[in-house]
């Protein structure tokens, strides 16, 4: 099993700006290079200029109750949870996971209760995402993944107990 880490990469601001400088800095080069037909001097200034857009990839945004799985040729490396502008290996693969609090209503179940009685019963599931690498590694879908568990749960419940107490100290679905 999977269990989250936290790889929350650099601060975005400032790689952002130190990328631009070197962009602008190489573009410059670059140009100069040209006026002086120096053609090693172009090419080097021209693969830096390259290698600066290459780097800016790595760039990705966290929002808030977000996170964000990232992974290197398949392996897990971490989840960033901090909001905000981040910057990480540009080669890591980048997935967002919801970490908001969300709700779904369960269909009717037709069940029948202990004693065999048929009974219609639903549920309003409240959930929330801890583990961001479970949910993602762990699950095809995790969405399904709760919709489904939760309807297994509710149907398991409903055949566990009577609908109706006969006696005030019996347990019973019922309220």
């Amino acid at each position: 099993m999977i269990r989250e880490r936290a790889y929350n990469g650099m601060p975005g601001l400032p790689v952002l700006v130190v990328l631009f400088l070197a962009l602008a800095t190489f573009i410059w080069m670059l140009v100069m290079n040209i006026r002086a037909e120096e053609v090693p001097e172009i090419i080097v200034a021209a693969l830096m200029i390259a290698l600066t857009i290459f780097m800016s990839v790595g760039l990705f945004m966290v929002n808030p109750n977000e996170g964000k799985v990232l992974q290197l040729f398949g392996e897990y490396k971490g989840t960033a949870k901090l909001q905000g502008l981040r910057w990480a290996n540009p080669f890591f693969t980048k997935k967002k996971v919801s970490l908001r609090v969300r709700n779904f209503e369960s269909s009717h179940l037709k069940v029948n209760d202990i004693d065999g009685n048929p009974i219609e019963i639903g549920a309003v599931v409240v959930w929330k995402v801890f583990e961001t690498a479970e949910a993602v590694f762990e699950v095809d879908d995790y969405n399904n993944y709760v919709k489904v568990q939760s309807e297994a749960a509710l149907r398991n419940l409903a055949t566990s107990y009577t609908y109706d107490a006969h006696d005030e100290t019996q347990m019973s679905l019922r309220c």
